[in-house]
């Protein structure tokens, strides 16, 4: 009974991950504030966004969108038994103003979750003057990031973290809406999943060993053609490759497949 119980000790002090494939979310599952929690974490709705399209000549039915994306998260949240939804940043998609589709959509996006689900929102840089939209039920941290049980920090990926904790195993961020970019490919131009192991000092210059980095793809599946640079809008990234610090890098597709290509990461082709 011994044994049993500080095996179940240390089970609880970390925080498990797993991909959802063929689903652009990643479960949590361990304890936090003294509870345990199963959540997901997705990144990168861009609700809104459409009018930027249709400006462009494209038409995307806002509704059915948003519908769409609701409907998988409570498909997942059946599933796996969820109990909470961490959402990654960049939830709207006008910068600094809010548009109207913004105001119409996402406080009614964010209640029908709220009513049944703990939700936290970790603003990106698209989300200025979020919390003009925000129920109070939904829990708006900091964009600096939120730490789950100290060894799993979760961030939007657009600023530095503040610091880094001793126990801490990986930063899950979004962001970058990666992409598979490499020429001639079969899957270019699909959204993909990154992992990343860097080296802790060229983020944090006082942390030793390595950390790992898990980018989540976009959870809204029409903005695979939004594609950014790594180089450009994640600071800490930047830095690592700068600094030659990504020890080891893959890409996972939405289905799983799994290519190990730090070339990939380093080229910029992502």
């Amino acid at each position: 009974m011994k044994i049993y119980l500080i095996v179940m000790r240390i089970l609880l002090t970390v925080v498990n991950v797993c991909p959802l494939y063929p689903h652009p979310a990643l479960l949590l599952d361990g304890a936090w504030n003294g509870k345990r929690h199963k959540y997901i974490a997705i990144s990168d709705l861009h609700i809104g966004f459409e009018s930027a399209m249709r400006t462009k000549g494209i038409t995307i039915d806002s509704n059915l969108l948003l519908e769409e994306m609701l409907r998988d998260i409570f498909e997942l949240v059946k599933i796996y038994h969820v109990d909470g939804v961490a959402l990654l940043g960049d939830l709207k998609n006008t910068i600094g103003s809010i548009s109207k589709d913004e105001w119409e959509r996402i406080p009614k996006f964010l209640k029908l979750l709220s009513d049944s689900l703990d939700v936290y929102l970790i603003p990106g840089n698209h989300d200025g003057n979020i919390r003009l939209l925000i129920p109070q039920n939904v829990h708006m941290i900091s964009n600096k990031g939120m730490f789950l049980n100290n060894d799993t920090l979760l961030i939007h990926g657009h600023t530095m973290p503040l610091k880094v904790r001793p126990t801490t195993k990986r930063i899950v961020m979004g962001h970058i809406h990666p992409i598979f970019q490499k020429s001639g490919s079969i899957i270019r131009g699909q959204r993909v999943w990154l992992y990343l192991k860097v080296k802790r000092e060229a983020i944090f210059l006082s942390a030793k060993g390595t950390l790992d980095i898990i980018v989540i793809p976009t959870f809204n599946k029409y903005l695979f053609a939004e594609r950014h640079s790594i180089k450009s809008v994640s600071p800490f990234l930047n830095k690592a490759i700068k600094d030659h610090a990504i020890e080891r890098a893959m890409v996972i597709t939405l289905d799983g497949a799994i290519s190990e290509d730090k070339i990939a990461i380093l080229g910029g082709v992502i």
